[in-house]
């Protein structure tokens, strides 16, 4: 899990990227930014914010031949055995991004590339390499004195409640091509900035193959249990996976069917849908991986428990407590109405 509270700002080059295609040109700044606590501060939020909201989805350098032809990585490499070269390093990467900037959508933009100390990463303070870019530009208004009246003057600049692009190069695992983070709010150009500039991969690490795992049970779950059985055993079915992976350490899949199947006749059903959809998880070979307890939580977040009628009546089923759904909900069919019903025991009802 990664902590960027305590980073700090060592070193700050800004330097200004055009759009070759429109024959615009790379700006250099000749020294690195003089920072000051008021503008760190700020850049700090502006820089970080996006990492902090979004998961974790660990990246690293590639190359169809070998990591170390990836331009990137020998950049970044340079830099973490000598922090000094950092400003000097950040205009080879202002070059590399400037000759990827060849298609007319692309934006030009301020480069921004941190030398960053105290990454916490598991607990672990470690170096990294920020690269940032601002690229969409908002009209802002300032006033000024003029007489007895007050004159508006617009101006253009960057709104720091939103990065456009970033990325966090860790200095964790340099063998396999190091640990990134990356985001992109604007997605038109997405390829422009992971596959050409960056040039990275996703990490086929725990958290990975976690994630990928449960979102390939939410899916059986709504095409396979729902279809077969009902809404009810469709939640029931995730929140008993889910809770099979918060409670264990490594997952092993026969153990985990034997488990979370309520119905073993939807066994082979899973193993079928496995072999049909498991490449579009990446994970059509796995069946044995340590789970990330991260990557269960940020899961049960996103998984919906709630069952909602068409009468506009919601049924919100315990995740905690899965054991409650199965004594206390019952479904049925009332011949005189014609409709399906839900019967839900209790003792007394919770003062909120």
């Amino acid at each position: 899990m990664i902590n960027l509270y305590p980073t700090q700002l060592e070193t700050l080059s800004i330097h200004k990227v055009g759009n070759k295609s429109k024959n615009e040109q790379v700006f250099f700044s000749e020294e690195p930014y003089h920072l000051n606590d008021e503008i760190t501060a700020i850049l700090k939020e502006y820089f970080f914010k996006p990492f902090r909201e979004k998961e974790e989805n660990y990246l690293h350098f590639s190359n169809e031949v070998d990591v170390e032809f990836n331009e990137l990585y020998k950049i970044c490499s340079d830099i973490f055995e000598e922090p000094s070269s950092a400003h000097q390093n950040s205009k080879r990467i202002a070059s590399h991004l400037f000759e990827q900037s060849n298609h007319p959508h692309i934006k030009s933009g301020e480069l921004y590339v941190c030398y960053l100390r105290d990454v916490v990463l598991d607990n672990e303070k470690i170096d990294a390499v920020g690269i940032f870019k601002s690229e969409l530009k908002h009209d802002f208004l300032e006033f000024e004195e003029e007489g007895n009246n007050l004159e508006i003057i617009i101006r253009q600049g960057i709104n720091v409640n939103k990065l456009d692009k970033g990325a966090l190069i860790i200095n964790r695992n340099k063998e396999e091509g190091f640990k990134i983070l990356s985001v992109d709010s604007n997605r038109y150009d997405t390829k422009y900035w992971l596959e050409k500039f960056l040039q990275v991969e996703a990490t086929t690490d725990e958290n990975y193959y976690t994630k990928k795992y449960l979102k390939f049970c939410q899916d059986f779950a709504k095409d396979v249990v729902l279809p077969a059985e009902d809404k009810k055993e469709e939640v029931m079915f995730m929140n008993r996976a889910v809770n099979h992976f918060a409670s264990n350490d490594e997952f092993e899949e026969t153990s985990f069917l034997n488990e979370v199947m309520d119905n073993p006749q939807l066994i082979p059903e899973f193993k079928n849908y496995k072999t049909e959809k498991g490449p579009k998880y990446s994970i059509e070979d796995v069946s044995n991986f340590p789970i990330a307890n991260k990557a269960v939580s940020d899961a049960r977040k996103k998984i919906k428990n709630v069952i909602e009628l068409d009468t506009n009546i919601q049924i919100k089923m315990d995740f905690i407590n899965p054991e409650s759904a199965e004594k206390y909900v019952e479904k049925g069919w009332d011949e005189e109405k014609q409709m399906y019903y839900y019967l839900v025991y209790f003792n007394k009802e919770q003062k909120s």
